[in-house]
């Protein structure tokens, strides 16, 4: 199918807005949707790209369509299909960047779905199916009419994956998310680990067909036939639409349970910032965590993330809710913060004693699983999270309190790359310092290094450095003037300096502990 045959489908009611007949002609291998900045590493060569222009907005400059457009062009794509309905028309600056970078641009009409143009495009290449006998390329009537029964009493994904592909006797068929995560799989399709999953979604081999759905970045269903399946093309369309729809009612059930878990973050979180020795209510706490289907006695931890940029705080709930989907083997939900702007908080209930190890393995790999979930999205604002201590009920409050800071340290050791930190992890002077806020770090280092900190002063930078040197190697004068080539009387005059202009003395611990912090705050 060429781009030249979408323009032809009265259905779609496409308008060319540029493209040159050569490019017109060059064939479509796929369908993909983004709304991402950057959308390079997701698209496969030959690929139709459909964008609702989020991404964009009204006096952006122009290099961020040039960005936009200068990814599809780099990863091969054959054509942008750009929605009007977020703008209420294509921008022209969008124009101009696809015809600087020779990308053929289609409109695509508010009342045109981008589920039609997917289809259309897939059903071209399937070949004319509406030509061929439906009874042998759609699901039988009793198959339908059991799906249907079985929706109805809340029957689970796989359930419903084995009935439907049961007359074709259960080839390997999965459903994965966006992360890699196996929501549900037929008895023929073995396991498969979260980054192979991943890789699945968005490669070429096989069949993957996203679900119509509600869903974000993270947590989107694909149904997906490895390569070799043989599923007919209309049958799939039907499975996916009773897929979906098993979607809708998960949708329903969890956006009606995210009061309770806002609440309860409410209540942990009251008291948990503000006047020394307050702390939550415990009978609210207590209360919130039964609303929520928690037991108000065991144990639990406390994560929190967040994430910048348009996405937000519902961004941060969906990527944490899905990262505890991928790992935790415990009852958990996931609410907004209200002391952070745009933060996530999971209240995890722990499982009992026996299953200690389990729950240390999921913990590990959480830390494997992040970087997945960061693969979903735009790197310009990345993911980050901090996951406390196990505590009582009584003690969530405090909890709270250790996983803000776990995440501020996440924040400041790596702040242009995804991670999650636990406080446990907060091992080392350098770790622990990490959390403290940056404001507060600048301070102490001005007042313990004093005029030390006078970029503009070679002296100070040398002896700056010297002390740091001298820290390094356990106040050695000698390491410390054979590291720096010096002769250790100079090592010796340097120090004084220091302890004259801090007003410290390296002989005793606690002064050398508060210049070591000092150094380590810069």
């Amino acid at each position: 199918m060429h781009v030249g045959h979408l323009l032809q489908l009265d259905s779609l009611d496409l308008t060319l807005l540029w493209g040159e007949e050569s490019l017109l002609g060059r064939e479509i291998s796929g369908v993909t949707a983004t709304d991402l900045e950057d959308p390079a590493r997701f698209l496969q060569e030959g690929e139709v790209v459909l964008s609702g222009l989020v991404w964009w907005s009204p006096g952006d400059v122009r290099a961020k369509t040039d960005r936009f457009v200068s990814a599809l062009r780099t990863s091969g794509a054959t054509a942008l299909l750009a929605g009007e309905e977020t703008h209420g028309t294509v921008p022209d600056e969008l124009i101009d960047s696809c015809r600087a970078h020779r990308v053929p641009l289609l409109a695509v009409p508010a009342r045109t779905s981008f589920r039609a143009i997917t289809e259309a495009v897939y059903l071209r290449q399937w070949g004319d199916l509406s030509r061929l006998p439906a009874p042998h390329y759609a699901l039988p009537e009793n198959v339908r009419t059991e799906l249907s029964r079985l929706l109805d009493r809340g029957a689970d994904p796989g359930e419903l994956l084995d009935r439907a592909l049961a007359p074709l006797h259960g080839p390997p068929c999965y459903l994965l998310t966006s992360s890699g995560r196996t929501v549900a799989r037929t008895a023929s399709a073995p396991a498969l680990p979260a980054d192979r999953a991943a890789l699945r979604v968005r490669g070429a081999a096989g069949t993957t067909l996203r679900i119509q759905a509600e869903s974000g970045a993270y947590d989107a269903w694909h149904l997906h036939l490895p390569a070799g399946a043989e599923v007919p093309p209309r049958v799939l369309h039907e499975i996916a639409e009773v897929v979906a729809q098993s979607r809708h009612d998960h949708d329903r059930r969890r956006a009606a349970g995210r009061q309770a878990a806002d609440e309860l973050v409410a209540a942990v979180g009251a008291g948990a910032v503000g006047v020394a020795g307050s702390g939550p209510d415990a009978k609210a706490v207590e209360g919130a965590l039964r609303a929520c289907g928690l037991r108000a006695g065991g144990t639990y931890r406390v994560l929190v993330a967040t994430l910048g940029g348009a996405e937000g705080q519902t961004g941060a709930v969906d990527a944490l809710t899905e990262a505890l989907n991928h790992v935790a083997p415990a009852t958990f939900v996931v609410g907004t913060g209200g002391a952070e702007g745009g933060e996530a908080v999971a209240i995890i209930q722990e499982q009992e004693q026996e299953q200690e190890q389990e729950q240390e393995d999921a913990w590990h790999q959480l830390g494997d699983i992040w970087p997945l979930l960061a693969d979903c999205r735009s790197k310009a604002t990345p993911l980050h999270a901090g996951v406390s201590a196990p505590a009582a009920a009584a003690g969530l409050g405090a909890a709270l309190g250790q996983a803000r800071y776990a995440l501020a340290a996440a924040r400041t050791t790596s702040p242009d790359t995804a991670r999650v930190t636990a406080v446990e992890e907060l091992s080392t002077l350098e770790s622990l310092l990490a959390g403290v806020p940056a404001d507060v770090r600048a301070a102490y280092c001005a007042r313990t290094l004093g005029p030390l900190t006078q970029a503009d002063s070679a002296s100070h930078a040398m002896l700056l450095e010297t002390l740091e040197v001298f820290l390094a190697h356990n106040c050695s004068w000698a390491r410390t003037a054979e590291a720096l080539h010096l002769h250790v009387n100079t090592v010796h005059y340097r120090i004084e300096r220091v302890e004259v202009l801090t007003g410290r003395d390296l002989s005793r611990l606690d002064h050398k502990l508060d210049l070591r912090a000092a150094l380590l705050c810069r």
